[in-house]
């Protein structure tokens, strides 16, 4: 009698990291955008020459979008079936595809990246002096890596998961009512019902 709880014992707890997982890395995803990935200088009518650093939300804002989505997914995890976390796995590694294909995007072509940022800041559409990398471009790819990594073992993990809780789900069946007694009989007659 105890062997099935200790297989469903493991499987939910798979469950719970799995969704454990997806959240961290939703975090991770987002955290990422928020430090300054670029450093340069544009000029201004009355501060002449400015430095403008420009965070990665404002060059590659797809990393947002794509850390919803991965929290998303990471919320799905313990709802859907079989075919359902094949298509959570395939999420959260378009999203990691997502990431890592914006970065290289931006790291391709910073000064165009950031162009559009130093004509918010200052007005003037031209960059003043070349631009500076930092680290945290390089950290997204490595985040985003992780991300479809992290969708490949999710096919992979599931395997061995039951399918998706009937806590919530009705007990009795519709094809097969269950029989009138009584006690229900006259409680309907006190709505107003007729059981017959």
């Amino acid at each position: 009698m105890t062997a099935p709880a200790t297989v469903a014992g493991p499987r939910r707890s798979g469950r719970g990291r799995a969704a454990a997982l997806l959240l961290a890395l939703a975090g991770l995803t987002a955290l990422v955008a928020v430090p300054t990935w670029f450093t340069t200088t544009g000029t201004t009518a009355l501060q002449g020459t400015v430095t403008v650093r420009v965070a990665g939300s404002q060059v590659a804002p797809a990393l947002f979008a794509a850390a919803v989505a991965i929290l998303a997914a990471g919320a799905a995890v313990g709802l859907v079936g079989r075919v359902g976390r094949w298509v959570v796995a395939a999420v959260v590694v378009a999203c990691g595809v997502l990431v890592v294909g914006t970065t290289l995007g931006v790291l391709g072509d910073p000064s165009a990246a950031v162009t559009p940022v130093v004509a918010a800041e200052t007005g003037v559409g031209k960059l003043a002096g070349p631009v500076s990398t930092s680290v945290w471009p390089w950290i997204a790819v490595a985040v985003g890596v992780l991300d479809v990594v992290a969708g490949a073992w999710l096919v992979v993990a599931s395997r061995a998961w039951s399918g998706p809780s009937r806590r919530h789900e009705s007990t009795t069946d519709a094809a097969n009512p269950p029989a009138p007694d009584e006690r229900s009989d006259w409680d309907a007659l006190s709505r107003g019902d007729d059981p017959s």
